[in-house]
């Protein structure tokens, strides 16, 4: 069983005899709460009914969908929890940068504090400036987020369970950005944002006309093969297309071929 504090055990006794459930499962049911922020749960508990989400003040899902008495059960326990959460120490502070730790990010970047985080399942994210924090069964990979402004990540349903984010320029694989700290677990979720697979080999669409400015961006780099090299590129291509000298089919052309060489 997971320590609590004294604060913590108690509360998780009062759950336990409230909602007639095993401690176990109130220990686990706080745990994905908290990992969705306080706000939203996605569970996998028999006692209640196998899985299920939970989002405070929406809808609430069970596996028997038409047991409304078991709906209301989790939609009360996670909203206890959740209101426990903003106000009491339920496990001992774990030191930052550790997995215990609500700020399980590396702290050896120096991140800050992230504009959002969340979990679902067995992956956690954070989003901070120009960076994208996940934690994956364990393990915390760091991400350049180049020019996406990153709205949300998702988890796809499937054998491979890839995340994508949203971003300005639509749903992209966050395995396709840069890797900054870690390894990148996600390496083999597919990347068809960005890239069309043929034959194992990656194919880049080329636009029908180069801009000039595009063609010298890139051109004066080609012989520099590392991601710092590559990152600046597309920065500076970037500002070329704020700027408005890139149209929107030419910046996402260099953009592509650009990220390819990573």
């Amino acid at each position: 069983m997971q320590k609590l504090t004294p604060q913590g055990q108690n509360l998780v006794n009062d759950l336990a005899n409230r909602y007639n459930l095993s401690t176990d499962t109130v220990i686990y049911m706080i745990g994905a709460v908290n990992n969705g922020g306080g706000t939203m749960a996605q569970f996998n508990s028999p006692q209640l009914g196998g899985s299920g989400q939970w989002m405070r003040g929406g809808m609430t899902m069970v596996g028997d969908m038409f047991n409304n008495g078991l709906k209301n059960t989790v939609n009360n326990l996670c909203s206890d929890i959740s209101n426990a959460l903003s106000n009491t120490q339920i496990f001992p502070i774990a030191p930052a940068g550790t997995r215990e730790s609500n700020q399980w990010w590396p702290t050896s970047l120096n991140l800050g504090s992230p504009f959002s985080s969340g979990g679902q399942n067995n992956v956690r994210y954070a989003v901070f400036p120009n960076r994208l924090a996940v934690e994956r069964n364990g393990e915390v990979t760091v991400y350049n987020t180049l020019d996406n402004n990153v709205s949300g990540v998702s988890q796809q349903q499937g054998g491979d369970a890839s995340l994508t984010f949203s971003s300005q320029y639509g749903t992209i694989a966050v395995a396709s950005l840069p890797v900054v700290y870690g390894s990148n677990s996600l390496q083999n979720a597919p990347q068809n944002n960005f890239l069309q697979e043929s034959n194992n080999n990656f194919v880049v669409p080329q636009p029908v006309a180069q801009n000039n400015a595009a063609e010298s961006v890139t051109q004066n780099n080609e012989t520099s093969k590392s991601t710092e090299g590559i990152i600046e590129m597309i920065e500076k291509l970037s500002s070329l297309h704020k700027a408005g000298i890139l149209s929107d089919d030419e910046f996402y052309s260099k953009k592509t071929e650009l990220l390819s060489r990573i």
